[in-house]
């Protein structure tokens, strides 16, 4: 029942439908008195011999009338109180999907995919479960349960019903003992369908790379072992949840048994008529639902209870990135400076980042270049406030960025990340989808700055052509292009590429940087990459290594100082005249 308690704030909010629903519950359950009466009315007057058609007439049409009555306070009941725990799961979903946009890549890190979407499938139909079935059949095995029992009691035998209800003592026990033992089970069989979902995941994502080394079979028994393992856990839960009903209908079973035996007894004696006989017996058919209801909420609320703690400590996981409470919103032009900026990754020791002073004025360009994990894309998400310094400040127009409004900070930003992620929609949907309002003009414009156009017009239905899931239907290089042309759309005061121009070749890179060069004169660019003459043309380059700059210049001048820098562009260069003169 603690569950009930938890989720009251959701029954305050709909109070409207599951008061009027619970009322109109209660009335079926009044109503559902009657015709056991009629049927005793009927019964006592056929054994009596003054039983006649007119009144037979009678109480028939009113059990019809009560039939049709009870029918639609049922349909109105269902409509209120299965509507009110469908929007509960609507709003749970709802939760779920924005505390995951808020929340920083930390969280991703150490959250699988799979599991995320388990808590908001799954767990969420359970407690939608709870709200809807649960709320039915704690007040109608309450409700029904009570009302039969007093009627039993109080107009036909007080003595017979103490005598039938005596094996109830140990169902309660039994349901109890049953819910403990399914909280446990359904708890492991959740998170084994989350490791099973995240596998499906992987794989589905992941698709080309099992093909390329041909690991089928081994992501195949992966999953076979994975999908047995889910099995046995629900079968767990099952063996447990098979108890419930064998169980009550054993102890109903013995309560009909008591109930023939002592008032046949008691009709013999004539303390009881034929028509009480078969009232009472009646009435304790009607106890079954009751009893079914009342083992069955055990399993609900136990069901419910293990998934909505899943679901509430997602949500209580706290936002790492968050505005100060005065935060400013404004718009930014592009003068960016790192004021001795330091980072260590949260769980490590070991800085990133160490005292890293740079300025960009407002329309240049700056490159980085570097060893793999020498720091270059931590650099970029420090200043999109993925992650927070550790020491030091980073500053936009001399304000720092810990001060501006994350909206207004990422505004101000077009970001190409190394890993493009498309979505599985057209072409132009997914160039659009920072400013879903554009033209078609507007994005075959960007288009032909990130040198995708051409392209474009040789798929099926040009700009209309769907990508597949991930882009999986496009080259690396497509693919990245797309994604500058979605950044370009947005026409951001600073422009991040983080290694955006690998997959293709130098002839489409330098009339990408030509255009990028002749359309963004007045804005600031931001570009990292392995290959030199990405950043060659860019007013600054500075050299990463071990998250510390090494080297800094123009390219000019960091060729006449004979560093890192002017050993590995000339290495490159001479790298691509051997391919030119062996194509």
């Amino acid at each position: 029942m603690l569950l009930f308690k938890e989720l009251m704030w959701f029954f305050k909010q709909e109070k409207k439908s599951y008061g009027t629903g619970i009322f109109v519950l209660v009335g079926v359950a009044l109503i559902n008195l009657f015709p056991p009466y009629a049927v005793r009315v009927i019964v006592d007057g056929a054994s009596q011999g003054n039983l006649n058609q007119e009144d037979l007439i009678k109480w028939s049409l009113l059990l019809l009338g009560v039939g049709l009555l009870a029918y639609g306070l049922r349909y109105i009941w269902r409509l209120l109180i299965f509507g009110a725990a469908s929007r509960l799961g609507r709003l749970l979903r709802k939760q779920l999907f924005d505390h995951f946009t808020r929340l920083s890549p930390q969280f991703y890190q150490k959250h699988r995919t799979g599991d995320l979407m388990a808590h908001a499938t799954n767990d969420v139909q359970a407690i939608e479960m709870t709200a809807g079935m649960g709320v039915l059949t704690f007040v109608d095995s309450l409700t029904t349960g009570s009302l039969v029992v007093f009627s039993m009691a109080f107009f036909i035998s007080w003595k017979l019903t103490l005598i039938t209800l005596l094996p109830m003592p140990f169902m309660a026990w039994a349901t109890s003992a049953y819910g403990t033992m399914l909280h446990k089970r359904f708890h492991k069989a959740q998170a084994a369908f989350s490791d099973l979902n995240n596998k499906v995941l992987e794989n589905i994502s992941g698709v080309r790379v099992v093909k390329a080394f041909g690991r089928e079979e081994t992501e195949k028994e992966a999953f076979r072992t994975l999908s047995a393992d889910v099995a046995e856990k629900n079968i767990a839960v099952a063996k447990v949840d098979a108890l419930f009903d064998p169980t009550i209908q054993l102890i109903i079973g013995i309560s009909f048994f008591l109930a023939i035996a002592f008032g046949a007894k008691d009709v013999v004696d004539g303390r009881l008529s034929f028509g009480q006989l078969t009232q009472f017996t009646i009435y304790l058919g009607q106890f079954i639902w009751p009893m079914l209801a009342f083992g069955w909420l055990f399993n609900i609320l136990e069901r419910g209870r293990a998934s909505y703690d899943r679901v509430s400590a997602l949500l209580k996981v706290e936002q790492e990135i968050r505005e100060q409470e005065r935060a400013i919103d404004r718009v930014l032009s592009g003068h960016v400076a790192y004021k001795k900026a330091s980072f260590v990754y949260p769980g490590t020791q070991t800085p990133v980042l160490k005292k890293i002073d740079v300025e960009i004025a407002q329309g240049q360009t700056l490159g980085i270049v570097g060893k793999t994990g020498s720091g270059k894309t931590t650099f970029f998400r420090l200043l999109l406030r993925e992650f927070d310094l550790s020491e030091g400040d980073i500053m936009i127009d001399g304000i720092s960025i810990y001060h501006l409004k994350l909206g207004a900070l990422r505004k101000a930003m077009g970001y190409v990340p190394q890993d493009h992620f498309l979505f599985s929609t057209t072409i132009a949907e997914n160039i659009a989808f920072g400013k879903p309002e554009a033209t078609l003009e507007e994005i075959q414009g960007v288009a032909e700055i990130a040198a995708i156009h051409e392209d474009i017009l040789q798929f099926p239905h040009n700009y209309g052509t769907l990508v597949g899931d991930r882009g999986v239907t496009l080259s690396g290089g497509q693919k990245q292009r797309i994604s500058i042309a979605r950044a370009l759309l947005l026409q951001p005061e600073i422009l991040i590429l983080d290694d955006s121009l690998s997959a293709v070749d130098a002839k489409t890179e330098k009339a990408i940087l030509q255009a990028l060069k002749e359309k963004r004169a007045q804005k600031t660019t931001l570009i990292s990459s392995h290959r030199l003459s990405a950043i060659e043309h860019a007013d600054l380059i500075i050299v990463f290594k071990d998250g510390q700059i090494t080297e800094r210049g123009s390219h000019a001048e960091l060729m006449a100082s004979e560093g890192w820098y002017a050993a590995t562009y000339r290495s490159q260069q001479l790298e691509s005249l051997i391919e030119g003169g062996g194509a």
